[in-house]
């Protein structure tokens, strides 16, 4: 996890190098950017999804300024959402649906070195995977994913000392209408290569936003997770825990209090100063059944689910290519709520590649 008081550069996958000198200085700001496709095959893909597909998965620019008492940062453009066990969000859904052209963009206010407050489109504090593919370590986001927020709209706090880094967000969740949402994390630096962090929020009060960037259900709920990073070449490994939480709430269906989670593990192995093999595993089980009042959290109430994937990759200066070949598997499903033309196949299997450049 990155430390949440660090400069506004976003959160880079650990095998792609940092973001290089910008392409601009201009006025005491930077200017930096990633163009990146990706194409897609799959078995079993839900109706408004396709079997293959091409498109545009970052055209991006950041734009910052990182230093003195106020900085900002602006993140511009267009971008995909590939996510494991979902239909596939193409660049022009994902901006219209989602997040808009400016997903990310906020003033920090630094008085001093280990204090900062951040206002406006924030990144989620949640999870150990970030929004844009070009910040992680697979091409696509994982199931425990799928649970978490992504962009939240707010203020947050940010304080380090020592080894300790924490912080503290008040903002509208699930990108909903209300800021009814309070989410908080604490990273503590072991040692240079290990760090463990403990990330919670929840609803204190009641968001009826229901949209495609709002899920009700998750929306006015909790969600913890408990993530550990050693960080060594050549390996990088970060087990974690998430958990979430949908009290019992008539008023959005949910008729006993639901609960998802499990555990995942991402991993990267660094053959070369240029090839890295990453690979992510995961469980996520959902309490419940279909006859009890319980919220449908994944593929039905009470299901579980496990993903598999692979994701080699290759860098040379600020050129990458990666493939990425990933598999779920539902269990305890409902029929209705899977894979396939009629939601009834319990399996989804995937083959992607990425390419671009960061600059």
């Amino acid at each position: 996890m990155a430390s949440p008081n660090e400069i506004n550069l976003p959160k880079m996958v650990p095998f792609l190098s940092d973001l290089p000198a910008p392409i601009a200085t201009l006025f005491d700001f930077d200017v930096n950017g990633v163009i990146s496709g990706l194409g897609m095959v799959q078995n079993h893909p839900v109706p408004g999804d396709f079997t293959d597909q091409v498109d545009v998965s970052n055209a991006q620019l950041f734009i910052q300024k990182a230093d003195g008492l106020i900085q900002y940062y602006l993140q511009v453009g267009g971008y995909s959402i590939p996510a494991l066990g979902t239909a596939y969000v193409n660049l022009g859904h994902a901006v219209n649906a989602l997040y808009g052209p400016l997903p990310v963009a906020y003033l920090k206010i630094a008085p001093t070195g280990n204090f900062s407050i951040m206002a406006g489109n924030l990144p989620t504090l949640i999870g150990a995977e970030y929004t844009f593919t070009f910040e992680n370590m697979n091409i696509e986001r994982g199931l425990l994913w799928n649970q978490e927020s992504a962009v939240s709209r707010g203020v947050q706090l940010n304080y380090s000392q020592g080894p300790l880094a924490g912080s503290l967000s008040w903002n509208n969740g699930y990108y909903s209408h209300s800021y009814t949402w309070v989410t908080g994390s604490l990273a503590y630096t072991i040692n240079s290569a290990n760090t463990l962090s403990f990330i919670g929020g929840g609803n204190v009060g009641f968001a009826k936003s229901n949209n495609f960037a709002t899920p009700l259900y998750q929306n006015n709920g909790q969600i913890y997770n408990l993530i550990y990073e050693y960080n060594a070449a050549p390996w990088i490994l970060e087990p974690y825990l998430q958990w979430n939480i949908v009290p019992h709430n008539g008023d959005i269906g949910v008729y006993k209090t639901t609960s998802a989670g499990g555990p995942g593990i991402l991993g990267s192995y660094a053959f070369t100063d240029n090839f890295f093999m990453v690979a992510r595993w995961e469980f996520e089980a959902t309490s419940g059944n279909s006859s009890d009042g319980s919220a449908n959290l994944l593929y039905g109430p009470g299901s579980d689910a496990w993903s598999l994937t692979f994701t080699p990759t290759y860098q040379y200066k600020q050129f990458f290519v990666r493939a990425e070949a990933s598999y779920v598997q539902a269990m305890g499903y409902t029929y209705g709520d899977t894979f396939g033309h009629t939601f009834r196949n319990p399996s989804e299997l995937r083959g992607l590649i990425e390419t671009g450049i960061i600059f």
